[in-house]
């Protein structure tokens, strides 16, 4: 099972971004540390909380300063670019990476992005889809690919440094669970993000995700297995339950009211709509995104809650936001490391299972009664000797 980070970043418009920029990449380090397979950044370009505009220069960096993680956006707003630049500057990087880059990529979904290029809403997602299959081409043509479309005409077009990963480096899609964008994962073989919150109307359920997607695929001769599918959601886990509220509820209620519903133009969800801002709280907000917020125990027991609900999760990617202070975000991150990716790997099930046996020999009065038994008789002169040398 995969476990990632994604990032938007979402910092404070009054803070250095130097200093911003420092503290993400010294998390993705930090990620990798911790055993996590992957680490995502988003692109953005308006509305100054999420100031990373080229994430592949961002991922360039932090390609430099890691050896192992994945590094992938999450997403590239495909409708903004050319399809030759940035199946190019993907494969570079992937390169520079030495095959560890993923091209996440999506319609532009900041809605103040949509405007600042000028981009009709009804038009995204058949934009995305006609990039995709240009870049798809591009990356795995050995010849110059000639593609006429709706809004993109290349005419004898080929990469000189095709990616490092071969036939082509992965790309990565979001699904809000439509059919079309399950579709279009399976007929690519993607990465699938699917974020565990409710959908919105005329999505699939979040069980049927994965299958959708692997049925097509197979239509396509591609290969999509549960590992390339990840569920998406917040976690945030502490000593005990009510510290960890304690020390997230005030950033997750701002955060919420304070840019992710201004930058929608002021409308909330569909289960806040007939609500006032001080219904819509906290804890409110974490149940109705699926947040898990708590304990190790309590991430635990709702992750194999989900885990049934989907028949096996492939991975899981959590979304990071700065609603505590570096150190808090790290010890979070540590306690989901040391605790949950173990428990959903299988690397402690032994452990565990051997410990239980004991405690049932124990019980039962099976085990060698060693404490205040005098074994000096076993090894005469004061025990026996070892031939092995301590180290120098």
């Amino acid at each position: 099972m995969k476990f990632g980070f994604f990032m938007m970043p979402l910092h404070l418009p009054t803070e250095n971004p130097v200093l911003s920029f420092d503290r993400d990449l010294e998390m993705i380090q930090y990620a990798e540390d911790l055993d996590y397979d992957e680490f995502y950044v988003g692109e953005h370009h308006t509305a100054s909380w999420e100031p990373i505009p080229c994430p592949e220069m961002f991922l360039a960096k932090a390609s430099a300063l890691t050896k192992n993680i994945k590094l992938g956006s999450a997403v590239v707003s495909a409708p903004i670019h050319h399809p030759f630049l940035l199946a190019e500057r993907f494969a570079f990087l992937d390169h520079l990476s030495r095959g560890r880059a993923i091209m996440g990529l999506g319609p532009c979904g900041l809605p103040p992005d949509v405007k600042l290029f000028n981009l009709p809403p009804s038009e995204l997602r058949e934009r995305l889809h006609e990039s995709i299959e240009i870049m798809v081409q591009l990356l795995e043509s050995k010849t110059p690919v000639n593609f006429k479309g709706k809004y993109w005409d290349i005419k004898n077009m080929s990469i000189q440094l095709r990616s490092y990963q071969q036939p082509r480096l992965k790309i990565a899609l979001a699904t809000s669970g439509s059919p079309r964008s399950l579709e279009l994962a399976g007929r690519y073989g993607a990465i699938l993000f699917s974020p565990m919150s409710a959908q919105g109307k005329g999505s699939l359920p979040l069980k049927e995700h994965f299958q959708v997607a692997k049925n097509v695929a197979t239509r396509h001769n591609q290969s999509f297995e549960k590992e390339d599918w990840r569920l998406v959601t917040y976690i945030y886990l502490s000593e005990t339950k009510e510290k960890a509220w304690e020390e997230i509820a005030e950033s997750i209620e701002r955060d919420m009211k304070e840019y992710f519903w201004v930058i929608n133009g002021g409308s909330l969800p569909d289960w806040a709509k007939n609500m006032n801002h001080s219904e819509i709280t906290a804890e409110l907000i974490a149940k109705k995104s699926r947040w898990i917020i708590g304990t190790p125990d309590d991430a635990i027991k709702q992750l194999e809650q989900i885990n049934d609900e989907v028949g096996g999760m492939g991975g899981l990617m959590l979304t990071t936001h700065e609603w505590v202070s570096p150190e808090k975000q790290k010890k979070s991150m540590e306690l989901f490391s040391r605790y949950i990716i173990p428990h959903f790997r299988g690397h402690t099930k032994d452990l565990v299972n051997e410990w239980d046996n004991i405690k049932k020999l124990s019980s039962a009065g099976e085990l060698p009664k060693l404490l205040g038994t005098d074994l000096s008789s076993d090894y005469p002169q004061g025990g026996k000797q070892s031939n092995i040398k301590p180290y120098k």
